[in-house]
């Protein structure tokens, strides 16, 4: 069986190693020291000024909206995860949808200030499959309208743009550490901001507000990452280079040898230096990409439609249009696209594919 991916396990061993380490010191979680660890292996990796690594990847969105959100209409994207949108009405905030640029698939910045009112505090927006959003756009329009910019960045680990870091990008960013992303901590997540002050009320966010054992700064939740967790992420860790670059040849693989006069691929911004994280392929139509899926399954290939449906089509939301994002995310699909992909199994992806579009 292939399916869209599979989790990178690193020799058990290491994780053996590290786990050890936790039972040797007899602390499992509360910021013990392999989380401590592997915040500043991440943190001199991706140089960032600070990050704070978290459970999982959703709970930086929830305190980023708390933070910045302010209880107001939060301009959004409707193509990306559930997550993204679900985090903006769970912390009780509107999501006003922006439609996406229909080659690079990120909100389409020329529409965001018709979208804005009086109610809007912020906008959320995402690296989608890891291509940056237009960052120099969105942050006139927010110093213009004096707004928040949060990242979704879960897809974006090892990202540059313009020669820094994607996570340097807008008041917070947030990532995800899930077992299916290029780095993972099993479950988890981390946050990033270059502001001194947003860095102490995320942090203190993160750990239920407290200030010391009998003392709180203010309103705070449970998104501590666990020693066994950071056992994982320290485990992976030596390996991200390695990853990437055996993603990077699946990548190349799909791109010479697929038939593209029937096919987009998605169109990367310029000065990125990309981590592969996705592939993902539009088809002429929705009817075209269910016959190769079907064929595909039938081979036990389980390729998935990254992101469908269209966000700003949830049940539990009031329905507007977007023409773009709607009739991408009916014609989208992503790739197998994993450590340990064989080139035998590519072959076979490749020609169920051209074979049937």
């Amino acid at each position: 069986m292939i399916n869209v991916t599979k989790t990178f396990l690193p020799p058990i061993e290491e994780y053996h190693n590290h786990l050890q380490r936790a039972w040797d010191n007899q602390w499992l979680t509360n910021r013990g020291e392999l989380v401590l660890e592997l915040e500043a292996k991440l943190k001199n990796y991706l140089s960032v000024p600070n990050i704070i690594a978290t459970n999982n990847g959703t709970i930086p969105l929830q305190i980023a909206l708390k933070l910045l959100g302010n209880g107001g209409e939060i301009i959004t994207t409707p193509f990306s995860y559930v997550a993204t949108t679900a985090a903006i009405v769970w912390e009780n905030c509107t999501p006003v949808f922006v439609d996406i640029h229909p080659e690079y698939l990120t909100i389409d910045e020329t529409k965001i200030e018709e979208a804005i009112t009086p109610k809007t505090t912020a906008i959320l927006a995402t690296h989608v499959f890891g291509n940056p959003c237009n960052v120099a756009a969105v942050e006139v329009i927010a110093k213009k309208y004096n707004l928040k910019v949060i990242y979704d960045a879960a897809h974006a680990f090892g990202v540059t743009y313009n020669g820094k870091s994607i996570f340097e990008y807008g008041d917070i960013s947030t990532c995800s550490f899930h077992a299916t992303k290029l780095f993972h901590t099993g479950e988890g997540g981390a946050m990033f901001t270059n502001d001194s002050d947003l860095q102490h009320k995320m942090f203190y966010s993160h750990n239920f507000g407290h200030k010391d054992q009998l003392q709180f700064y203010g309103l705070g939740i449970n998104g501590k990452i666990s020693e066994l967790q950071a056992a994982m992420g320290l485990s992976v860790f030596p390996f991200i280079d390695f990853i990437i670059d055996e993603r990077k040849k699946i990548v190349n693989y799909y791109n010479q040898n697929l038939n593209f006069s029937k096919l987009k691929g998605l169109k990367l911004r310029k000065d990125v230096e990309w981590n592969y994280s996705y592939f993902p392929v539009i088809f002429e139509s929705e009817n075209k990409l269910l016959r190769v899926q079907k064929k595909m399954n039938e081979n036990e290939i389980f390729p998935r439609r990254y992101f469908y449906p269209s966000l700003n089509t949830l049940p539990y939301l009031e329905k507007v249009k977007m023409e773009i994002s709607e009739e991408i995310s009916v014609k989208i699909l992503c790739l197998p696209l994993y450590v340990g992909l064989s080139e035998v199994d590519l072959n076979k992806i490749v020609e169920l594919i051209n074979e049937n579009i």
